[in-house]
């Protein structure tokens, strides 16, 4: 009766082991393959390949590059300073530095995907943007406050908490026949919103100060892996 019990025991504990083998087998296999949690938000796109003449800093006037950009390993670092000045003497505005990707759309869906890193400290700052509408400047703005993610400055729509200090995986898709905007957040749906409209649009990443919900001193943000695809 004992051996009976020890051989059942034994098959149970095969059993288990075989099953929790399957169960870890896809995680193993992701893994491997290193694809990125929003790799199937990729597909079906077509990549678009953009020269790094296409990727336009923007930064204020009256300090050198040097002093609000960097580039190192991949990573693209902008900084700026609340009491910074615009990035033209004639151009309105807070204080920027924002790479502009020169590459201008009209129609078909459109998918921004970027790395982004946000130290900790900067708030009232908007990260990255589709610019162009049919009434006032862009179709989307995401900003950061407080180390929240949020849609414009509405701190009632919350796409991310606690991007502080960490690398988050960014995509954006735009449908311009359908009038619509999706944020996903490391492979996650976030947010769903309204087109503004407009006639051609771009995308901009970086850091630009805005004047809700008292905005800090220094606002900085990182980016790599920036990559833009389309699909009609």
């Amino acid at each position: 009766m004992a051996a009976s019990s020890t051989s059942r025991s034994l098959l149970l504990a095969a059993a288990a082991a075989i099953i929790l083998a399957l169960s870890s087998e896809p995680c193993a296999t992701a893994a491997k393959s290193g694809r990125s949690p929003s790799a199937h938000l990729t597909a079906g796109f077509t990549h678009v390949k953009l020269a790094e003449s296409q990727f336009v800093v923007q930064k204020p006037y009256d300090v050198p590059l040097r002093e609000r950009y960097e580039e190192s390993g991949g990573v693209r670092r902008m900084w700026v300073f609340a009491s910074d000045k615009p990035i033209s003497s004639s151009h309105p505005g807070g204080a920027r530095t924002e790479i502009k990707v020169n590459k201008i759309y009209s129609s078909g869906v459109w998918q921004f995907e970027g790395d982004m890193f946000v130290p900790s400290g900067t708030s009232g700052a908007s990260v990255m943007q589709i610019f162009g509408a049919a009434t006032h400047a862009t179709t989307l703005m995401l900003h950061v406050y407080g180390g929240r993610l949020t849609y414009y400055h509405q701190l009632t729509r919350v796409l991310a908490d606690r991007v502080y200090d960490r690398w988050v995986r960014l995509n954006v898709v735009h449908d311009v026949a359908r009038g619509n905007v999706t944020v996903f957040v490391d492979g996650e749906r976030k947010l769903s919103a309204a087109g503004q409209g407009g006639k051609e649009h771009y995308f901009k990443f970086g850091v630009y100060k805005q004047s809700h919900h008292q905005p800090s001193r220094r606002m900085e943000s990182r980016w790599k892996n920036v990559a833009v695809y389309t699909k009609p």
